[in-house]
């Protein structure tokens, strides 16, 4: 055992929207190399705290640490820095480049370059190359050549966190990572999740409950802002309260 800080951590997050407290106190801590899962009802609260994860909202109260540094102050760019990548629910690709094009722009953004937009990555032999490993771990390597808007559904779920791999991060954020997936893209998106190096710290949001039980190692369950329960996914599975109030099973 090390005692190596969290990879990324919360620390008494609250966010209000006028009299709606989104996010009421929540803490967590997922070490390095972790995969953790966040769960809970519509309106729990769960979009919000990634936002505040990111450094797309700024909490009212608490803390946000990356690698146990205090980041609550700095923006989504800062972070990114830092090793911190996000996908997001909603696509949000380079639809008119191909699929080798948008994962070498994403590459040579998170590298700073001021002029990525003008550059000819053709020319680039090693990042054409990091780009097609990428493509082959999230199991685009024969679709290099096209459009990403042209990609299917499920397809495009897949370049979404090749986008987020290709920025080399620390700490992924993945945000229903299988939203709107059918049983078969689901199933491909485990297995990319569970090939996915232990060097990558993992924080996932996802309704799917078998994926949950698949990936994570511990699971927070959120509801009305607020931590309802934390623990392994045995120990969620087993909760009565956790059945009763998310799972909507009734108890004995």
């Amino acid at each position: 055992m090390t005692d190596a800080a969290p990879a990324i951590a919360a620390a008494g997050l609250r966010k209000s929207f006028g009299a709606l407290e989104a996010t009421r106190a929540v803490s967590l801590a997922v070490p390095p190399g972790g995969r953790h899962a966040i769960i809970g009802p519509n309106g729990a609260g769960k979009t919000t705290l990634f936002n505040l994860l990111s450094g797309a909202l700024r909490p009212d109260q608490g803390q946000v640490l990356l690698g146990g540094v205090d980041v609550t102050r700095e923006g989504p760019d800062g972070r990114a820095r830092r090793g911190l990548a996000r996908s997001f629910q909603r696509n949000s690709l380079f639809a008119e480049m191909t699929v080798a094009a948008a994962l070498m722009t994403a590459s040579a953004i998170a590298d700073g370059g001021s002029a990525v937009f003008w550059r000819r990555f053709d020319r680039d032999a090693a990042r054409a190359e990091a780009a097609a490993a990428i493509a082959a771990r999230v199991g685009l390597a024969d679709r290099l050549e096209e459009l990403s808007g042209n990609l299917a559904y499920g397809a495009q779920r897949q370049l979404e966190i090749g986008l987020a791999l290709a920025t080399r991060p620390a700490v992924l954020l993945l945000d229903e990572p299988t939203a709107g997936m059918s049983p078969e893209e689901t199933r491909a998106m485990q297995d990319l999740l569970a090939g996915l190096p232990r060097a990558i710290t993992i924080l996932v949001i996802e309704h799917d409950m078998d994926v949950v039980f698949d990936l994570a190692e511990r699971v927070t369950v959120l509801d009305y802002g607020a931590v309802l329960l934390e623990g392994t996914p045995a120990e969620i599975r087993s909760s009565d309260l956790v059945r009763r109030r998310y799972l909507g099973e009734r108890t004995q």
